[in-house]
């Protein structure tokens, strides 16, 4: 049988545990090329089970790449989020809060977590794609979830929740209403912004409600905000959010956590390494 017709199917559920390995969708497309060449090589006539092997080579070339990623994400500037990915909401229910949350982890409790508990294998498959023996693996997964659990809201938001939350938000930040900014926001609220030394972002999270609204104030006078052009509605890895094409040309994503009915966390990705899919994805809608 040609490789390509076992690999096929299976290549969307090994991006999909890649990219929640990695946050980065290049690298995620990498590892599993890299897999499908090493299938290419394979004694495929001894393999009982070609999804398990495949699930194994993938989550095993993760973890290297997650060794190196560790040293390139310790000399990051600012912040490092996930690359956004917009979609549906999530039905994994891993959420882009979630995914920053993993980042704390190790990664075999990451590996262990997103394995057993988001993709539903078994304890000892787990073992076999890691390397570990099942007990070590449960006690990895129970770490990891003890996490996620803390990242978790307790009050779920709706789709339709969501969607209007998200464009209040758009609407407040864009008109210079800062009261009705301040009413959607909690008082703790925590805002992302990752740049990459690429593009103009805050350097650290900026924390609290207070700070938030002048953020969002000195943001109306320095950049124009009110130029900033809608270009997509809908979620971004689980959560509501929006794309706009800001005055300085640059491409944002932004991102909401909701808790209880007010927005937690905010999430802007702006650097362009980070927004390739997304500008394929809204390219119709951008200036010429």
């Amino acid at each position: 049988m040609n490789p390509a017709d076992v690999f096929d199917p299976l290549r969307p559920r090994l991006l999909r545990i890649a990219y929640r390995m990695l946050g980065i969708v290049a690298e995620a497309e990498d590892v599993v090329q890299e897999a499908y060449l090493r299938w290419h090589q394979t004694d495929r006539a001894a393999v009982r089970d070609a999804e398990a092997v495949l699930v194994r080579t993938v989550t095993r070339l993760c973890l290297d790449v997650l060794k190196s990623a560790r040293v390139r994400r310790e000399e990051y500037v600012g912040t490092w989020l996930p690359e956004p990915i917009v979609d549906a909401v999530e039905g994994d229910d891993l959420t882009l809060t979630l995914m920053m949350a993993l980042e704390r982890l190790s990664p075999l409790e990451r590996a262990a977590f997103l394995l057993h508990d988001i993709f539903g294998m078994d304890f000892e498959e787990v073992a076999k794609a890691i390397d570990r023996d099942p007990a070590a693996c449960r006690q990895l997964a129970s770490r990891a979830r003890a996490h996620v659990r803390e990242a978790r809201p307790r009050f779920p938001v709706s789709e339709e929740q969501g969607r209007e939350l998200a464009s209040a938000f758009y609407a407040a930040s864009r008109g210079g209403d800062m009261g009705a900014l301040q009413a959607l926001l909690a008082h703790d609220v925590v805002v992302y912004s990752d740049g990459g030394g690429k593009v103009k972002a805050a350097i650290n999270p900026i924390y609290g409600q207070e700070r938030t609204l002048r953020l969002f104030e000195g943001l109306l006078r320095q950049l124009d905000v009110n130029y900033s052009q809608l270009v997509h509605e809908g979620f971004i890895d689980g959560l509501p959010a929006f794309v706009t094409l800001e005055k300085d040309g640059t491409l944002q994503t932004t991102a909401f956590g909701v808790e209880d009915g007010r927005i937690a966390t905010i999430y802007v990705t702006r650097n362009p390494d980070k927004l390739r899919s997304i500008r394929g994805l809204v390219e119709d809608k951008l200036p010429s």
